[in-house]
């Protein structure tokens, strides 16, 4: 049949399955956006406030269901304004399509209105990119950025379409797509050699990291594991309900701001067990002392992070599931009783707190905890970059993966709310709750304008300390308590700002309206701003400085 390129384009997305796309119409996609018209019965489009709150929900949509999310821009600044939320995707492993338009061939390389090298630009943070100048290879094209975007070790892939090439027709032959298996080094000598490492080890530490989230149902394979090696499991920031944070096996995340306990715990166990991580420094610290008693078997797909920032001993490349689901038919149920005995002693002895520093203060331990009692720990949490984050991290439990939505590599400050939007049109059942500090959500407030429109009922809870709280506080700790620009006191009045959305709106201001108000944004069936009006000193702790040694974290912060 012949199509022009604009239908091709939507004929292919509907081949991969693709229902929904995010965007921002323009010049150089008006072919595109005409086709949509025709197709909105079977793509719905999602049009956001800013291309990078497009490019951010549709990373949502995909950290949410692993699929694929697609958004459409512009030429020109609609391409480049997606360009934050390309390498926030890129870093975390997120597999997103980006179709952007451009000038008309004939116009490419002159300095035409509105063109740039998007290619060019996107090259060092997309796993792969194209540009089509013959409609001819559009389909294929497509076909293969969905191939790479999907496959091993997942990311983003943009396709530049000049302007005429959306226009131009050529003979459209649909196909089918085939599932994509993961791949796996399957090398029984490696797998043998890791069991017996796993049968000999007395103290076995197992981490797991941001790709077994990224790892369909992996989970299941995960929690076998652990349950027959009786070992304690940690997470990185990524790798958040990669296991149930309900599990007594849990010992909360490891890191800069990682649990005591896990910290203890890496130092002193004899094997050290990585799964689809990457050894991230905000983990590792100074290599040097980091697991010094331990032997590493590293479990990854990416053969370029193997021995990249921590030596292992044994490693194995190939998808969290398959790897884990061979292990597991091999190992025997193990018991390290004496070593599970000490890990709940030091559970016990180190629990994280944080103390109000008044009386009916709202801390953000009781507010987070609060807000996991009431959600059951189910929600879907997305979150923008800060000292909230890692509160989130800290005190929210979460049950199953792709539950803790999170800029982990690149740590993009308004992230967040543009990532829940993606995140509920995926799952319109689920409660989606974006968790914001003040600095963040005035990056990202124009795309309350998008969940008012569409009527999202998602809850963006807002913790409000009129500060850039983590740049605070190391300025504290580094810069002699020099608040360069830190201290940032604007006059917005929140509430105020969502009623001018026409969104419901809430502020907390004492420890006695948490549950209160929490619950009555968790019944709305409506888009709710919450602020919460926490203390400027209150710090995210445990904490260990940059590069240094885990088994130093800093446990209490002196405040004038």
């Amino acid at each position: 049949m012949i199509k022009n390129g604009s239908e091709i384009i939507m004929e292919c997305l509907l081949e991969q399955d693709v229902n929904t796309v995010f965007g921002y119409p323009g010049g150089a996609v008006l072919n595109i956006y005409d086709a949509l018209y025709d197709y909105k019965n079977k793509i719905n489009h999602i049009l956001t406030a800013h291309e990078q709150g497009a490019t951010h929900a549709a990373d949502g949509y995909a950290r949410s269901t692993g699929k694929p999310g697609v958004v459409i821009a512009t030429s020109g600044p609609g391409a480049t304004n997606t360009v934050t939320g390309i390498a926030t995707a890129y870093m975390d492993s997120i597999p997103l399509i980006v179709i952007t338009g451009n000038v008309a061939t004939q116009a490419l390389g002159l300095d035409s209105f509105q063109e740039v090298d998007i290619t060019g630009i996107t090259m060092p943070i997309t796993k792969h990119n194209f540009i089509v100048k013959d409609v001819t290879k559009l389909a294929d094209t497509i076909r293969e950025a969905f191939k790479i975007a999907t496959s091993d070790r997942k990311g983003p892939v943009l396709i530049d379409v000049p302007k005429d090439i959306t226009a131009s027709k050529c003979e459209y032959t649909p196909k089918s797509i085939s599932n994509q298996s993961p791949k796996i080094a399957k090398n029984d000598i490696d797998v043998n050699d890791v069991v017996a490492m796993l049968k000999k080890s007395k103290r076995p530490f197992i981490y797991t990291g941001g790709g077994c989230n990224s790892s369909d149902e992996a989970d299941n394979e995960i929690e076998k594991f652990v349950e027959l090696l009786d070992a304690p499991v940690s997470s990185s920031l990524m790798g958040q309900g990669s296991f149930d944070n309900f599990n007594e096996r849990y010992i909360g995340m490891l890191g800069m701001h990682g649990t005591r306990t896990s910290s203890i715990a890496v130092t002193n166990c004899d094997l050290f067990i990585a799964i689809g991580t990457r050894f991230s420094d905000r983990v590792t610290l100074d290599v040097k002392k980091f697991a010094t008693n331990a032997k590493i078997i590293h479990i990854d797909i990416d053969q370029a992070e193997i021995n990249k920032n921590l030596r292992a001993h044994k490693t194995i490349i190939g998808d969290v599931k398959e790897v884990l689901s061979l292990i597991n038919s091999k190992l025997p149920k193990c018991s390290h009783t004496a070593w599970m005995k000490q890990i709940d002693l030091w559970k016990r002895k180190f629990p994280l707190v944080q103390s109000p520093f008044k009386k009916n203060d709202v801390t953000p331990k009781e507010l987070i905890e609060t807000l996991c009692k009431l959600t059951n720990g189910d929600a879907l949490i997305s979150t923008e970059v800060g000292q909230h984050q890692m509160w989130t991290a800290q005190y929210y439990n979460f049950k199953g993966p792709k539950q803790f939505l999170t800029s982990g590599g690149l740590g993009t400050m308004g992230f967040g709310l543009g990532c829940a939007i993606g995140a509920k049109i995926a799952h319109p059942e689920k409660t989606v709750i974006n968790i914001a500090g003040d600095g963040s959500f005035q990056m990202n407030c124009n795309e309350l304008v998008t969940i008012a429109k569409y009527n999202i009922p998602i809850i963006e809870l807002v913790l409000n300390n009129q500060v850039l709280g983590m740049v605070r506080q190391w300025q504290r700790l580094i810069y002699n308590k020099r608040f360069s620009q830190t201290t940032l006191n604007r006059p917005t009045n929140l509430l105020k700002l969502a009623n001018a959305y026409g969104i419901k709106a809430y502020r907390i201001n004492k420890a006695n309206m948490i549950e209160k108000v929490l619950k009555k944004a968790l019944i709305s069936k409506c888009p709710v701003l919450i602020e919460a009006v926490i203390n400027k000193d209150m710090n995210v702790l445990p904490m260990v400085h940059a590069g240094g040694d885990i088994n130093d974290p800093i446990m209490g912060i002196e405040i004038d």
